[in-house]
């Protein structure tokens, strides 16, 4: 006997056609033709959109991986200045000391100082040769590297008698710690932070696994850590983590992750402002929240205490084994930062020693003597002080004017983000902060393009994120910082990756100059951008294409020798002016208050007009 229960049928999915799902990835043809797609990124996925985004993901973390290592084998910072500097040390140019090499060179004297010297004198140690000047995570991490690379050769790291001192296999283990601390880092806060994009904004794993492979194969961020040498991405990690951990709704472990951030490059601050106030928000709209602010601020707190304490109580125990921090003196030095104030300290006191590391520690953080920017930057100060000079000013006077004006550049975002504090406006912040620090706030280096770029690569992960503006807007802006990098990437002879890179990533996205189809295509025909943003941005692709051809072919006049690097600040300082300006309004009209503020306008308009029938 048939049993009268029947039997479900599992239901399948309504499936979207590609063209609502695929973000403009997919160029649609006649009824005939099957769909294909629009640019190369998503040709090399083709096969697996069908997949689930953990099937694609070793895939391309694999590839990732290879070319992250491959770039490691060109030059990094300071080993071709080193080589030239050998011939004309101590001569006539100015060489009358042992050559500083770079940052490779600063990354593992760090790890050499950290292994051989006691905790409380590592913010004190030579600080004429590359002193520590980061928080203590870095040092932290220094002292882990430095003491596993030691375990395969004590001479690598030798204090003193291992400065400048250049070994294959040195550098074998030093780029492979890049590697391996972007892939316990960086690389699964970003796969977790696109997947969470991709959930809360029903973005197809696809296009997960797209904006996965554009964020990690952005060329300005493997050129800076993997060719240059820095550990940028560890601090970009926490960040990332940080992010990931407000959009879950977890706010404070976002103050944890980006306490840490902060604690191992100071460079996070540039993202600080948006972070507050949108926690800010979250507590004192309402309803108010009192005691999630108290725990947001707590744990805070307790984060840079957790963070700090090594530092604090090492030099406390140092102090009770009558070790100074400076050697040779056996007294303890003045408190920096505070010893203009009248304030008098017991240096005999328990808690002096703590302090003097505290104070030291962010006078080595916070470098204020040593002037507005370094080098050439493609900011504001510099791009002025090529039509007047800034250094005729008090530093402490420029101190203040830029401080004034990164506080009214980041006002926007930050009273943006406070009044509607969503989560999904987080990244929209960050980027707008982010802009209004590198144009505007003190000792901006050129590296720090990295932080204003990174949510702006994010973006491409959420709703929309692969739409012919979004991705016209994100490639202009990654292509013209990874160009405005050129003159330093040039002194470390790290054009060819240089090229590849960016050429590459250009390549893989369908933008200028490897393809004009975003601004000419079918696509641009049928979503197209606005005449004014096409024009704007192909006279600038146009710009760094001429630059190029005028810096390697045409000499500079005599008198000017930089000319070529003073027009990539001007140019590059223009662009990142409209993407700050993009970033801003892109954040406003995401919230929504325009609509509000019209649809208000619209009911007292019809309130005023119906006195008016009433009379007739």
């Amino acid at each position: 006997m048939a049993s009268p229960r029947k039997s479900r049928r599992i239901k399948k999915a309504n499936t979207p056609e590609p063209d609502d799902i695929r973000q403009n990835a997919v160029a649609t043809r006649s009824k005939s033709h099957p769909p294909a797609p629009e640019y190369p990124l998503a040709a090399f996925l083709w096969p697996a959109k069908k997949s689930a985004f953990q099937f694609t993901l070793p895939f391309v973390l694999m590839c990732v991986g290879l070319f992250r290592w491959a770039t490691g084998f060109w030059g990094y910072s300071g080993q071709y200045k080193f080589r030239r500097s050998l011939a004309i040390a101590y001569s006539s140019t100015g060489f009358n000391v042992p050559p500083m090499h770079g940052d490779f060179e600063a990354q593992r004297h760090w790890m050499e100082i950290t292994t051989h010297l006691p905790i409380s004198q590592w913010y004190f140690y030579d600080l004429l040769y590359w002193g520590l000047d980061y928080p203590p995570l870095t040092a932290y991490h220094s002292w882990l590297l430095g003491t596993i690379g030691s375990s395969f050769n004590q001479k690598w790291f030798a204090l003193d008698s291992s400065r400048g001192f250049e070994n294959q296999l040195l550098k074998v283990y030093m780029r492979a710690t890049v590697l391996v601390s972007e892939y316990l880092i960086f690389v699964p806060a970003a796969v977790i932070l696109i997947r969470k994009l991709g959930r809360l904004r029903g973005v197809p794993s696809w296009d997960s696994s797209m904006a996965l492979v554009a964020f990690l194969m952005q060329p300005a961020t493997m050129l800076i850590d993997h060719a240059h040498f820095q550990y940028n991405n560890i601090m970009l990690g926490f960040t990332l983590a940080s992010i990931s951990s407000m959009l879950a709704g977890r706010s404070l472990w976002g103050c944890v992750f980006f306490a840490a951030a902060l604690c191992y490059k100071q460079m996070a601050l540039y993202y600080a402002p948006a972070i507050s106030f949108y926690l800010l928000g979250l507590c004192l709209l309402p309803p108010i929240r009192i005691s999630r602010l108290i725990a947001v601020a707590v744990v805070t707190l307790a984060a840079f205490a957790i963070c700090f304490a090594p530092l604090l109580l090492g030099a406390m125990f140092d102090d009770r084994r009558n070790m100074k921090p400076m050697p040779g003196l056996n007294a303890f030095p003045d408190l920096p930062l505070v010893s203009t104030l009248p304030i008098s300290l017991d240096k005999s006191a328990w808690y002096y020693p703590p302090l003097l590391q505290l104070t030291q520690s962010i006078h080595r953080i916070f470098p204020f003597a040593r002037g507005l920017f370094e080098d050439k930057v493609a900011n504001l100060w510099c791009a002025v002080h090529t039509v007047h000079k800034l250094n005729q000013y008090p530093i402490g006077q420029m101190q203040r004017i830029s401080t004034v004006v990164t506080l009214i550049s980041i006002l926007p975002a930050t009273m943006t983000i406070s009044l509607y504090p969503r989560s999904e406006l987080l990244p929209w912040a960050m980027t707008s902060t982010a802009w209004g620090f590198y144009l505007c706030s003190f000792q901006v280096h050129e590296k720090s393009i990295l932080l204003p770029l990174l949510p702006m690569t994010i973006l491409f992960g959420g709703e929309g994120g692969f739409s012919t503006e979004m991705r016209a807007w994100i490639g202009w802006a990654n292509m013209i910082g990874v160009w405005t990098l050129f003159p330093l990437l040039k002194k470390d002879e790290l054009r060819m990756p240089y090229a590849v890179l960016s050429l590459l990533w250009a390549y893989l996205l369908g933008l200028p100059p490897t393809s004009l189809s975003l601004y000419f295509g079918s696509q641009a025909k049928k979503n197209g951008l606005n005449p004014l943003v096409r024009a704007l941005h192909l006279a600038f692709y146009a710009a760094m294409i001429v630059w190029h051809f005028m810096e390697a072919f045409v000499e500079p006049p005599k008198g000017k020798p930089d000319l070529w690097v003073v027009l990539n600040v001007l140019i590059g300082f223009a662009g990142f002016g409209v993407c700050f300006l993009w970033s801003s309004w892109q954040l406003i009209l995401r919230t929504g208050m325009l609509e509000e503020y019209f649809d208000f306008r619209r009911r007292m308009d019809a309130k005023q007009k119906e006195p008016k029938r009433k009379k007739k």
